[in-house]
């Protein structure tokens, strides 16, 4: 072999070599990095679905608060927002402008005065640009560990948003906290996920879950939780009522546990446990009588079960919904003859998204929806609970009652996107239940003119009758609004205010009109009663 391809031999294996002792030091020392992703799947933690059963003496209570505490978190979050100066609220902009913070605190308070050391310069008689600042905002809350792995779950309210997201554990001093990360979280059951990235040096204590199912009104239970930063504070109480619905953004509501074990701020995300020491909720809300802001005897908790089986979605990340784009109200419980139904039965769809499945598939506005994909729909709450658990993309027959006739309807499930879909309804709020009184429609009406469709934005073919006034106290008051243009009237198509107010009364008194208006660039349905 020449001198020269035996160097290269030479060189070419020493390298390989220190490719391999290097790989193997690497991974003696730990120097590889090692992935971060979220196994696929959770072992979801067991339920026990035993009756409770046996006596409650002196020390039941003790012995639960004992055993369960360690399982309880406390959760210290932080958030950063931009925040204007306070010019922005006082109608900044003119003269002098306004004054920032902490100018004006120097002001009332006696310190430095003068001018912002912050402040733009500005050429004098100009109104000074407006400043955003970036503020933190500390919280508290709680959570109950659910793995050894550091997995914690807690509400979607305390950790929204956070930039920062900290735990400290049971029987800890104050300042050993550790840092956690967001996992998953679901908005519409008010629930996240996160796990530690910081360990402790010891074992973690894992909850352990009961069944919700088998609680009843009148079981014991026990809170834990971190009220005005009072860590590891124990309550009890007994389940006040089961399936409590409870609104959680306009026309959904999530089935709750509601309690009068005490609930205050800070106790959110902190466990709801039964005499055993099982989690059978997770403490989320409670109802304020608007002068104080602590508990006045009913709390609400989200059922364990309902977080159990959301448990892999949220370790995924992502929670999926179905959503077919309707809106919805109760079928009246007089009248619903007029629907042609039998009973009173179903959910009456008020409107539909432009766009959405339900449009796409034919559905209208004032369709009483019977069932969904096979399965029988007795109310608004059963409707929605079927649609949010069927899967995006899946064909579902709809079958509804439209001018007292049955038909079935294939819809095609749309992915539901709760954030996109509170915001349209703040830029356009729905139905509000109708106000009864009055001995007629209370309302006034006017044909639409070229100006009236400028001013209104109504799309070209778009006729009826334009409601230019309404009576507070009338019964079309809460339903109705001016400025929504009445097209039908029971199933008659109106073009003018005199085809209007003919099929309004035709309408006999105690019964109610079924009315298509079209509002804000869509169509909506709605029900009014003639006293």
């Amino acid at each position: 072999m020449s001198t020269r391809k035996t160097t290269l031999f030479y060189a070419l294996l020493i390298a390989v070599s220190s490719v391999i002792v290097g790989m193997v030091l690497a991974s003696r020392l730990d120097l590889t990095p090692t992935s971060s992703a979220q196994p696929a799947t959770l072992a979801v933690p067991p339920m026990n679905s035993a009756p409770v059963t046996g006596p409650v003496d002196a020390q039941t209570f003790r012995n639960v608060a004992k055993a369960q505490s360690p399982m309880v978190v406390n959760i210290r979050t932080e958030t950063r927002q931009r925040a204007q100066d306070l010019s922005d609220f006082f109608g900044g902009g003119g003269g002098g402008g306004g004054q920032a913070p902490d100018d004006l605190l120097r002001r009332f308070f006696g310190g430095p005065g003068g001018s912002d050391p912050d402040e733009d310069e500005q050429p004098r008689g100009q109104a000074p640009r407006r400043r955003q600042r970036e503020q933190t905002t500390v919280a508290a809350g709680t959570g109950f560990i659910i793995s050894k792995d550091g997995l914690i779950l807690t509400n979607n309210h305390v950790v929204e948003g956070a930039t920062k997201i900290e735990v400290s554990l049971y029987g800890e001093d104050l300042d050993q906290l550790y840092e956690a990360k967001l996992i998953g979280r679901d908005a519409l059951t008010d629930t996240a996920l996160i796990q530690l990235t910081q360990r402790p040096d010891h074992a973690l204590p894992e909850a352990k879950f009961g069944d919700s199912s088998q609680m009843a009104a009148g079981d014991w239970v026990m809170a834990i939780g971190n009220p005005f930063g009072f860590r590891h504070t124990v309550t009890v109480g007994v389940i006040s009522a089961t399936e409590r619905a409870f609104p959680v953004t306009d026309g959904r509501s999530s089935e709750m546990l509601q309690t009068d074990a005490a609930i205050n701020p800070g106790n959110s995300g902190g466990p709801l446990l039964n005499l055993r020491g099982e989690v059978v909720g997770m403490n989320t809300a409670i109802i304020s009588n608007g002068r104080a802001e602590g508990n006045i005897g009913i709390g609400f908790a989200v059922p364990i079960n309902t977080i159990r089986t959301l448990l892999p979605q949220l370790h995924s990340g992502k929670v999926v919904r179905g959503r077919i784009g309707v809106q919805i109200t109760a079928v009246p419980r007089e009248g619903f003859e007029e629907f042609g139904l039998k009973k009173r039965q179903g959910a009456i769809v008020s409107s539909v998204a432009s766009g959405g499945a339900a449009q796409k598939a034919g559905i209208q506005p004032g369709d009483v929806i019977l069932e969904f994909a096979g399965k029988p729909v007795n109310n608004t709450n059963e409707l929605q609970a079927a649609v949010t658990g069927t899967k995006p993309g899946t064909a579902a027959p709809v079958k509804v009652m439209r001018d007292g006739k049955e038909r079935t309807i294939n819809v095609t499930v749309d992915e539901l996107d709760l954030e996109a879909e509170q915001g349209r309804q703040t830029r356009s709020q729905g139905n509000e239940p109708a106000e009864q009184g009055g001995d007629s429609f209370g309302l006034t009406l006017g044909n639409v003119t070229p100006q009236t469709a400028r001013r209104l934005q109504l799309p070209s073919g778009v006729s009826g009758a334009v409601i230019t006034d309404l009576d507070p106290n009338g019964p079309s008051a809460g339903v109705l609004r001016p400025g929504d243009v009445m097209t039908a009237v029971n199933g008659t198509p109106v073009a003018s205010a005199a085809d209007a107010g003919r099929e309004l009364q035709k309408v006999p008194s105690g019964r109610i009109a079924r009315i298509l208006v079209y509002r804000e660039g869509n169509e909506v349905f709605v029900t009014v009663r003639k006293d």
